[in-house]
């Protein structure tokens, strides 16, 4: 923050207004809390818990004063159970908790009795009967007027090594209890430093910023941004996403695939509603863009195509998004290629990089430069990192940014770093040239009982691809053939049939109905044949709601919980392997449907 002092260094809305926070008012803010936690007892190696429902400034002081301390932050999910609350601040040992509103105080509270080392709790809101967190920071305030205690803290940043720990991450995963991944302030320097030149920014450029700062993801792209001096904006919520594109009108931002579906899947919504000439062109860009292939030589009739559909539609989309976008980061899930393309011909182009938080977390990323951005892959591997790919297909890597290891896990950390210092990453990737191409989870790959294996996230991915797909969990392990639980895209499709004078009043009708059948059936069919026959699904099951983090079905960076999905639908999955209808050696296509209790049909009729 030094390097680039801002007047603007963080913005948040406050009611109707942006509060913009200089750089300057940030390392004072970050200086008097650290001196107010040195205050209360606070020394190196602490940890120290925080949670907030939204990304706010506060959220950033309190990451600088603790690491300033040679503390350790310790950030966590707002909507993980209660149980995984407790698991995580007994685990760490966590002896103060920062957190942002009432209803996290009021829960994390309820465990006091049951955590033995976490002495307080501070709210960003202030809450009654809480301790408001600018009781450290007014204390600290009040101590640093005092020259010793300056110099003091002073020798207090010195003291504080590059491999020492500088952060405790506990992973949600997709199974299992949290596993601590702990990352030194190296791991986290190192990774930043070989982006940002990625990254590049141009003079005074803004950031929208939604995703959740305890995620390592946007927590290195904040890092960055801040490295560059971007000017931050932290989105009120994820429900305003749109209203805060057009207001902060960014340049850039991160994002992942699912946010990205769900734009799309608005700009079709409403191309759908499109009359006469207009609806034609709608279609017809999104055709093109459907097909387009940056740095690819175009003829002049397609060139001059492209300049009418920029006018006519593309600009419209850039205008649903603040009109200023030079580029969107994508990462923590596999992207859809359509996708990429479709936003890149918009001249919003779609950067998708990759890495788990082990690894701090960027290993590859595409970027602006010349023949450094191939859609369909996950970029060149970043600077001072090395990718080698092992027999059996997994991303094994090695570099400066790879995490210290598991806490109070050896045997776990063996694992997951061999002998020469490459980290099994679990993911089965191959390289396309210089680019590396993700083709799935090692341990979700699964073989049919025909001795044959599927990769499930990449028929998902291509699954999704149809209009009509919102999210799809492919099964079939041990299995005859590969089946689907599939949500559809409950807007699309009743628009489709409104069309055509068919009227679907809620999802438990959109999922009743043979004509929806017939039109994911269809669906399925002509992506199926993008697939070898024995990765074709056979058989899908119509589920009525979207899944969510609420429900359970995703982690918090909207990545699957396969484990607990086919727990969750266990019937239903079963209902796909109970009768099969053959036709020579082959499965029919058949489909089922999951309804909701008439409760959640009712939300769903209000939803929709």
């Amino acid at each position: 923050m030094e390097r680039c002092p801002q007047t603007d260094a963080f913005a948040q809305k406050v009611g109707r207004k942006w509060h913009v926070y200089s750089t300057a008012q940030v390392l004072k803010s970050v200086n008097e809390l650290a001196w107010g936690l040195h205050l209360c007892g606070i020394r190196k190696g602490d940890r120290i818990a925080n949670v907030t429902e939204n990304n706010r400034v506060e959220w950033n002081v309190i990451d600088g004063a603790v690491t300033t301390l040679g503390a350790i932050h310790l950030p966590i999910y707002p909507n993980i159970s209660i149980q995984d609350y407790e698991f995580i601040l007994t685990d760490s040992g966590a002896r103060i908790a920062f957190v942002s509103s009432e209803r996290l105080f009021r829960m994390i509270a309820s465990l006091l009795p049951r955590l033995k080392d976490l002495e307080a709790i501070y709210t960003y809101d202030r809450v009654a009967g809480a301790l408001h967190w600018l009781k450290l920071q007014t204390a600290g305030q009040a101590g640093l007027r005092e020259p010793l205690n300056k110099a003091a803290l002073d020798e207090i940043k010195k003291k504080v090594a590059p491999d020492e720990c500088a952060t405790l991450i506990y992973t949600s995963g997709t199974t299992g209890d949290p596993k601590g991944v702990v990352l030194s302030h190296a791991n986290l320097l190192s990774n930043c430093m070989a982006c940002a030149p990625l990254v590049q920014n141009g003079p005074h450029e803004r950031a929208l910023s939604f995703l959740p700062l305890c995620h390592i993801y946007e927590r290195t792209v904040v890092n960055i941004y801040v490295y560059l001096g971007t000017s931050v904006f932290y989105a009120q919520s994820l429900e305003t996403i749109g209203e805060d594109l057009r207001e902060v009108r960014p340049h850039i931002f991160s994002t992942v695939p699912r946010l990205l579906e769900k734009i799309y899947e608005r700009i079709v919504e409403r191309g759908s509603k499109l009359r006469g000439l207009k609806r034609a062109l709608f279609w017809r860009a999104l055709g093109l863009a459907s097909a387009f292939e940056p740095d690819r030589p175009m003829h002049w009739l397609s060139r001059m195509e492209f300049a009418a559909a920029d006018f006519l539609v593309f600009s419209r989309w850039r205008a649903a998004l603040g009109g200023q976008i030079r580029a969107i980061i994508s990462g923590s899930a596999t992207l859809q290629p359509r996708l990429a393309r479709i936003f890149s011909a918009a001249r919003m182009p779609v950067y998708e990089g990759y890495g788990p938080t082990e690894a701090s977390p960027v290993i590859s990323v595409n970027y602006a430069a010349n023949g450094c951005h191939k859609i369909g892959t996950v970029g060149p591997v970043i600077p001072g990192g090395i990718v080698k790919i092992a027999k059996d297909g997994e991303i094994l890597y090695r570099g400066p940014n790879v995490m210290m290891g598991y806490y109070h896990q050896p045997e776990l950390t063996a694992e997951a770093i061999d002998a020469e210092g490459w980290l099994h990453t679990g993911d089965v990737g191959e390289f396309d040239e210089i680019f590396l191409k993700i083709t799935d989870r090692k341990k979700e790959i699964f073989k049919t009982s025909g001795g044959k294996y599927v990769a499930p996230q990449q028929v998902e991915n291509i699954m999704k691809e149809s209009h009509y797909i919102s999210q799809i969990l492919v099964v079939g392990e041990n299995r005859k053939f590969p089946g689907a639980l599939i949500v559809p895209a409950f807007n699309q499709v009743i628009e489709h049939f409104e069309g055509i004078g068919i009227h679907l009043r809620s999802n438990a009708e959109v999922i009743a109905s043979d004509h929806v059948k017939a039109l994911i059936e269809s669906e399925v069919h002509k992506l199926n044949r993008r697939l070898g026959h024995f990765a074709q699904i056979k058989k899908f099951v119509l589920l009525a709601q979207d899944w969510s983090i609420a429900g359970g079905d995703l982690t918090p960076t909207l990545k699957l919980k396969r484990k607990q999905l086919l727990k969750k639908y266990a019937k239903e999955i079963e209902s796909l392997y109970a009768v099969e209808k053959r036709t020579g050696t082959d499965v029919e296509m058949e489909s089922v449907t999951h309804s909701p209790s008439p409760a959640s049909d009712a939300r769903e009729k209000n939803r929709v």
